[in-house]
């Protein structure tokens, strides 16, 4: 059954598993301690540091091991946000950064702090303008992902960093999604990083603080990690994550650049295959192993229910599910079409024939969801209105849309389309859809119950 959602979590590597084992009969006993035992798990845990160190590009003495990449991210934030309060409390973060970013940042507000968001452009790409028109003079802290988590667009984070240290504002940079695949280029600060992105085990992050960056850790410390990550490490883990690292950085020229053709095959492919669809995110400065797009007239839960029942495991930013009634903040940001999303990340191995097998399985699952959901293209019929009002309310993603679908034809060129819809998908995916079908979308305006979205019929 093959595996596409390795930008949640990547495969045990073979070499984190062997390591792990390894270190599971020599790591068990406290580092700190002078005895044998101690110290046999003193040189474990200084051989992971120090291969750890090499491949994010710092010194060993910059780096600590944190219980997760979260966690890693929000010591970050803290430590950095603390270390310089007397700057002030103002934090610059980008619109589509994780969410454990995002939620650091939420609690700095709550605090009293000041965040302001740097939006992207359509591909999902910051610019390093846009981050120096944020930056002012009680700036505390900026912070980039590396890559995008959920549509692969990499950042220019060299060239943000530029700017951020022009304005002697440190740079956190989250490099969880790409750091399997090389390490980030550029002056950043600070930088974090999750073991199980790139095939180490579960609960191991990183934290790499440069010299010279003030660094206050909040809350109770100890004298592991350098007082950044306090208590006793998950020493065998730690040992298996620098492992599979070095293991996987190893490979990774040659298997980004096998993989890298089979995504191009599937960015190709998908819009001949299945009709409107939407790829999402920047085609050529990418990760090699990640590609999501978006399908018209489609429920994104039911979708990747059709194709884990047809043997795919694909992820989703999809707002149509029953977890969430609104879009995914990444897509939102880019102004790009929600519904029916479906996320595609290979892991290392994946071969051609897989994603030929996807690429079979997949026009049929759509069509089958849009079957169910009643979609079918319009018949030509005679305009029976200059405008028509429709009442969506109550209705979720996509059906929304799908009624707009089949209401466009009832109008004449010139005339318009009114969709009132209290789902806040909608927002999106109505102007999206027009970009998609050449449609001008004229904006919206408030209702008692819900809000009206204007849709003017082009040729």
């Amino acid at each position: 059954m093959p595996y596409f959602d390795t930008a949640s979590a990547a495969p045990l590597h073979p070499v984190a598993r062997q390591a792990l084992q390894a270190a599971l009969d020599e790591g068990w006993a406290d580092p700190a301690r002078l005895y044998r035992e101690g110290r046999r798990a003193r040189l474990l845990l200084d051989a992971a540091r120090e291969a750890a160190a090499e491949a994010v590009g710092c010194r060993a003495d910059e780096l600590v091991f944190t219980p997760s990449g979260t966690h890693a991210v929000h010591t970050g934030m803290a430590g950095v946000l603390g270390g310089r309060r007397r700057v002030g409390g103002h934090l610059v973060v980008s619109a589509v950064e994780h969410s454990s970013v995002l939620h650091a940042a939420d609690a700095h507000a709550a605090a009293g702090g000041t965040v302001t968001e740097v939006p992207v452009d359509r591909l999902g790409a910051v610019s390093a303008a846009g981050y120096e028109a944020a930056l002012g003079s009680t700036t505390a802290l900026a912070c980039l992902q590396s890559a995008n988590h959920e549509v692969g667009t990499v950042q220019p984070v060299a060239e943000v960093a530029e700017v951020c240290g022009a304005a002697g504002v440190p740079l956190l940079v989250d490099a969880a999604q790409s750091l399997g695949w090389g390490r980030v280029e550029g002056a950043w600060s600070v930088l974090a990083a999750s073991a199980h992105k790139w095939g180490g085990p579960p609960g191991v992050g990183l934290l790499a603080v440069r010299k010279g960056v003030r660094f206050s850790a909040q809350g109770p410390a100890d004298e592991r990690e350098s007082g950044r990550s306090p208590g006793f490490a998950n020493l065998p883990a730690v040992v298996a994550a620098a492992a599979s690292l070095r293991a996987v950085r190893a490979e990774a020229d040659a298997e980004a650049a096998r993989l890298r053709i089979l995504v191009d095959r599937l960015r190709r492919r998908v819009v001949r295959l299945v009709p409107d669809v939407e790829v999402v995110g920047d085609a050529d400065r990418r990760l090699p192993h990640l590609v999501t797009f978006s399908c018209l007239y489609v429920d994104g839960e039911t979708l990747l229910h059709e194709l884990d029942r047809a043997g795919y495991s694909v992820s989703s930013g999809s707002s149509c599910t029953s977890s969430t009634l609104t879009p995914s903040h990444v897509l939102r940001a880019m102004g790009v079409l929600s519904e029916g999303n479906v996320r595609v990340s290979l892991p290392r191995g994946t071969s051609a024939d897989e994603v030929n097998g996807f690429l079979e399985v997949l026009p049929g699952a759509v069509a089958g969801v849009r079957e169910k959901l009643g979609v079918s293209e319009p018949s030509a019929v005679a305009p029976v209105a200059d405008s028509v009002e429709i009442d969506a309310l109550g209705l979720r993603c996509p059906q929304p849309v799908i009624e707009l679908a089949r209401a466009i034809t009832t109008v004449p060129v010139g005339g318009t389309v009114t969709v009132v819809s209290d789902d806040e998908v909608a927002r999106l995916d109505i102007p999206a859809w027009c970009a998609m079908r050449g449609h001008t979308y004229l904006g919206e305006s408030p209702r008692a119950t819900g809000v009206a979205y204007r849709v003017r019929r082009e040729g």
